[in-house]
């Protein structure tokens, strides 16, 4: 069954038959994990869900791209976790709101487009690393707390848990050598369900998680003190958790980017994510992000248009409004098969294929992103500093590959052709190829084959101007490109540089 309407994109063909049924599934890994992350921050459990909810609809409707799921995510939970314990839910509320303003200031401003910056090995280490945090996080169900404490399952309550995430596993690989008609994880969740209830299984439930009953999300203002003091307790946690938000989401975004060799509208998903986060901090939800594992789920099953995301989230609403006593039974082995299927394709398994090839700068960066995502739960400080380290390697081989071809021509005048930016990496290398005192009185440098990037590179012709100047001799620049010679012209209140007008040479512009 196939039509051609879409909500905003009208010229996408949707299968709707794939995507209700992989909205069903992204609706029954999405409650489990929300829950377990509302609970984690001492948030009420509905919490969770109600932002899974609203996130979930307003992205699907208004995001950057099809096929991306939000929800109430941990990594912009666990910003809030400190503010929770401090000040309480209201405070939380207000935080989630100023965060979401913050991300549409970011897409309203157009400034989403900086996740280009991120290079290949940080994205290869931030989706490894999640790929373990998402596994990881699993193993929580093969645990029991008693008398207080945690203990690992023993005997026929870890062998029954086994069998059925096993169970899960085995139908979410086999299925598709049969059929592709029906979104293998769904088929999975249904057949384990099943058999449980069949043969009155005693096995871990959503229910032993909490209870999923409720209403329709209220309205409700924050009731905190409208003062500066409120704003500088609540700001950093908003500004924290509007850049772990935008990180994920965007990264994310870049995935499913690659996963459909289609582009999505990165400042547009900033706006749609902010506005849902600010409709959340009113609405009682915890705010959110879209959601890597969730995403996965949704694109293997086959979604590629917006109605599996819409789907998904009116489905977490029925089940808050009218189905919680069936969902409540589902039981969790099967929710933890469908998560650690998720975990194994989330991994980037051509990173191994590939290490040999890769410069051993970059496997570092890639296995350090990694460790701090699964140390330290910080996707945003893990992206970060791997930016930083490969900006930095980036500069040393740059500034390694600055060269200088010299020749003196009939007239006497000496000639530096230089090959490879000058900035501030380089500078040093640079200065280190001219002779003031022993070359001749006209010296030229020749830049078609460079250019001056940062005020690094200014200051040092600047100096280099004042060296040959002392020993009375003039230096004279040639072939700089536009920009370059926008640069010195901006500068030349500070410096004193003769630029030669070459005729012969001119830059191509369209």
């Amino acid at each position: 069954m196939r039509a051609y309407f879409n909500f905003f994109d009208f010229s996408q063909k949707i299968d709707y038959k794939t995507e209700i049924l992989a909205g069903l599934t992204v609706a029954m890994t999405m409650m489990p994990e929300s829950l377990s992350f509302a609970i984690l921050a001492g948030f009420p459990p509905l919490v969770g869900l109600y932002a899974a909810f609203i996130m979930g609809l307003v992205t699907s409707v208004f995001g950057g791209r099809p096929g991306l799921i939000s929800g109430g995510a941990g990594a912009t939970v666990v910003v809030l976790i400190a503010l929770m314990k401090s000040h309480g839910i209201e405070y939380v509320f207000a935080a989630v709101a100023g965060a979401g303003l913050v991300q549409v200031i970011v897409g309203i401003f157009k400034w989403g487009k900086f996740v280009r910056l991120v290079p290949q090995p940080v994205m290869y280490g931030f989706v490894n690393g999640l790929a373990i945090i998402i596994f990881m996080a699993q193993l929580g169900q093969f645990q029991t707390v008693q008398n207080g404490q945690t203990m690992w399952l023993s005997g026929s309550p870890l062998w029954i848990m086994s069998g059925l995430v096993l169970l899960t596993i085995g139908i979410i690989l086999l299925l598709p050598r049969f059929t592709k008609a029906l979104p293998p994880s769904l088929v999975a969740i249904i057949c384990v369900f099943v058999i449980v209830l069949v043969f009155q299984i005693d096995t871990k439930t959503v229910k032993d998680i909490a209870s999923v009953s409720g209403g329709l999300p209220p309205f409700h203002i924050p009731d905190i003190p409208f003062s500066l003091d409120t704003l500088l307790i609540i700001f950093p946690y908003s500004l924290i958790m509007a850049g772990v938000g935008l990180t994920e989401g965007l990264l994310t975004l870049n995935l499913v980017d690659e996963i459909t060799a289609t582009r999505g509208n990165g400042n547009r998903e900033c706006v749609a994510q902010g506005s849902a986060n600010i409709i959340n901090g009113f609405f009682f939800g915890m705010g959110g992000c879209p959601m890597i594992a969730q995403t996965l789920v949704n694109l293997s099953a086959g979604a590629r248009a917006r109605l599996s995301g819409i789907i998904a989230s009116l489905t977490i609403l029925m089940i808050i409004l009218f189905g919680a006593p069936i969902i409540e039974k589902v039981p969790m082995a099967a929710l933890t098969g469908v998560m650690i299927m998720v975990a194994v394709g989330t991994f980037e398994w051509a990173s191994f294929r590939i290490i040999n090839k890769m410069p051993r700068q970059d496997i570092l960066v890639g296995m350090l992103v990694a460790g701090i995502t699964i140390l330290l739960h910080n996707l945003a400080l893990a992206v970060l500093i791997g930016v930083i380290i490969s900006a930095l390697v980036f500069a040393w081989e740059s500034a390694k590959r600055i060269r200088a071809k010299k020749y003196i021509d009939v007239t006497g005048t000496k000639h530096y052709e230089i090959y490879g930016p000058l900035f501030f990496g380089s500078v040093a290398a640079f200065n280190e190829k001219f002779d003031p005192a022993g070359d001749p009185e006209h010296v030229i440098i020749d830049f078609q084959d460079s250019r001056v990037a940062d005020m690094s590179g200014i200051e040092a012709l600047n100096r280099l101007t004042e060296r040959y100047a002392k020993e009375g001799k003039s230096l004279h620049l040639r072939h700089l490109s536009d920009d370059c010679r926008a640069l010195l012209k901006n500068a030349e209140s500070v410096i004193e540089i003769n630029i030669m007008e070459d005729p012969k040479y001119k830059i191509a512009v369209e």
